[in-house]
């Protein structure tokens, strides 16, 4: 049986409070919904699980240790990759001018998709953009994450949550700004974008060629296998033994057939994977405010029934935030054991934001910037903050033994016997489009390696599927692991390169909210062309019309050209 672990993308955000590195098998997670007893370790189911378990687990092991290496300071572990994560998040919102608080006015209108017309360049709508980034960033994390920092942190752990969400929001903005700035638009309308472009074209542009070529083929190659297992295995392992838990366990009649639960997520896979980004954003523009309101109202049901205990839960993590009790590393364990948590909820320094709002149809890059802010302000401060009020409020989280997703279940099982399925339902969605968003992710990796090769893009898309199959049905915690700290590796060439480009970032984004201001950038007109949250594809005439438009300015910018160019000229001959 498959054992319920935390979300892979956060399989090192438990914070360690003394000096001990981070392993798999201290993420052990138990449910009291699924009937789990807590384990030490973390074991493979045998055959072949056992032999590839035996092969990489030191490999894996060590490599996790050294990408996640934890620096003590006073008797605390800090994991110098959340040091990196946390400096570029201080620097961008500070040399942003604090945009997540200035500048989150703007967004409104650009994710309506009124500033945007159908006929620009991409294939998504921002709203699209939006839905599939937080698709892949909203998942067991926001749920059992939450839980465990406050099982190890206390209360006060959610305020540093909340705190450096916030943060978060400056650094997605830089991604997608850069995205959208350095993509590359072919001849058929697709797109291709992320940090392997801005890595590359960027530090080219500022004198850097070498290091950037270098940075953009590290970046990719690290994401191609980054994504497999936080994106792929994980998530169908996850699904799968979940879905066993909830139907009764070992009575259930799923039990000893997770590979069948595989087939049926992988079937409904491929029929979204296999229509690329369109049809992947149509789907997660769907499934996460669907998901996200279905679990928003579960918790607020929670809450609702301890509506009196919710000003003691808010003081409760004021006061604890500062004044921590009985913890190793006082106040700096705290703070540590929320910022992780809000750093990797919402994969912030990955670059996934890039990749994503690459596709958003738009001729402004900074525009989808202002949108991307909303995906930490979702995830990491709004669903983490709903999930720490209802174990805080419920008085779990010092009287109960469970932790993780046990813990959040608890909370839910205080409403009705049955009201832990809402939460079963939740994590299965979250499972399945984290799937999709991150098959798009690696797609995007593998065409900048293969130079956009369609054969080799159909072939990963068949891997992807397949290895959904494999993920549900096996345990391969140690190739997990492995391809995890190398998801957050990721950080290291994206943060670098965002740190090089950031004059060019800066004017990108103080250029459109000065536009915006003086009235230059209006909504478009008429409505029926505007992007819109959905129907964003343009008609035969909007098309004929737009490239009409395009030829005028060609000719009336080729007109001031060659009269610019004939005054020069008769200023030469008078010897001016």
């Amino acid at each position: 049986m498959n054992p319920i672990i935390e979300n892979s993308a956060q399989i090192h955000d438990i914070a360690v409070l003394d000096s001990t590195p981070i392993s798999a098998d201290r993420l052990t997670l138990s449910s009291p919904a699924a009937n789990i007893s807590a384990t030490a370790d973390i074991t493979a189911a045998g055959g072949v699980d056992q032999a590839i378990e035996s092969f990489f687990g030191p490999i894996a092991e060590a490599f996790s240790n050294v990408v996640f290496y934890e620096l003590p300071i006073g008797g605390v572990g800090i994991p110098l990759i959340v040091v990196w994560l946390m400096a570029a998040a201080v620097f961008l919102t500070i040399y942003l001018r604090f945009q997540p608080i200035r500048g989150l006015k703007y967004s409104v209108g650009i994710i309506r998709g009124r500033f945007t017309r159908k006929t620009d360049p991409g294939q998504v709508s921002s709203f699209q953009a939006l839905a599939t980034e937080l698709s892949g960033t909203v998942g067991l994390g926001n749920i059992a994450g939450v839980a465990v920092a406050i099982t190890v942190g206390g209360p006060g752990a959610a305020l540093w949550i909340i705190i450096f969400g916030f943060f978060a929001m400056t650094v997605k903005m830089a991604e997608a700004t850069l995205g959208v700035k350095y993509r590359k638009v072919h001849a058929d309308g697709t797109v291709s974008g992320g940090p392997m472009y801005y890595l590359r074209d960027g530090l080219a542009e500022i004198g850097r060629p070498k290091l950037g070529k270098f940075l953009a083929v590290f970046y990719a190659a690290t994401t191609l296998i980054g994504v497999i297992g936080a994106g792929n295995l994980f998530q169908a392992n996850q699904a799968a033994a979940i879905l066993v838990k909830a139907t009764g366990g070992e009575s259930s009649f799923l039990d000893g057939k997770l590979w069948l639960i595989g087939v049926v997520i992988a079937a409904l896979t491929a029929l979204v994977i296999l229509g690329g980004i369109k049809k992947i954003g149509q789907w997660t523009s769907r499934l996460t405010p669907m998901m996200a309101i279905l679990y928003f109202l579960s918790v607020i049901v929670i809450l609702v029934l301890n509506v009196g205990e919710i000003p003691h839960a808010f003081a409760l993590m004021f006061t604890g935030a500062f004044t921590p009790d009985g913890l190793t590393g006082g106040i700096i364990g705290v703070a540590i054991v929320g910022i992780q948590r809000a750093l990797f909820s919402s994969a912030a320094g990955v670059g996934s934001a890039g990749m994503a709002h690459a596709a958003s149809k738009t001729t402004k890059p900074a525009t989808e910037g202002f949108v991307a802010m909303w995906e930490p302000l979702i995830d990491s401060v709004i669903i983490c903050t709903l999930t720490a009020l209802a174990i805080i409020t419920t008085g779990l989280y010092g009287s109960s033994s469970e932790d993780g997703i046990g813990l959040t279940s608890e909370a839910f099982a205080t409403v009705a016997g049955w009201f832990p399925i809402l939460l079963t339902i939740c994590v299965v969605l979250f499972a399945f489009s984290t799937i999709l968003a991150y098959g798009y992710y690696g797609q995007q990796a593998l065409g900048y390696l293969t130079g956009n090769s369609k054969k080799a893009d159909r072939a990963y898309q068949i891997f992807w599927i397949l290895a959904v199959i494999v993920g549900a049905s096996m345990s391969l915690e140690s190739v997990i692991a492995f391809s995890d700290a190398i998801f957050f590796l990721m950080a290291f060439p994206n943060l670098l390169g965002l740190y090089f480009l950031s004059r060019i970032l800066r004017l990108e984004i103080l250029r459109l909210r000065k536009r915006i201001d003086a009235g230059v950038m209006r909504e478009i007109t008429p409505t029926e062309l505007q992007v819109g949250m959905g129907d964003h594809e343009p008609t035969a005439e909007q098309i004929r019309d737009a490239e009409a438009g395009r030829r005028r300015k060609r000719d009336k910018l080729r007109e001031v050209r060659d009269s610019l160019r004939t005054k020069k000229m008769e200023r030469a001959k008078r010897g001016e």
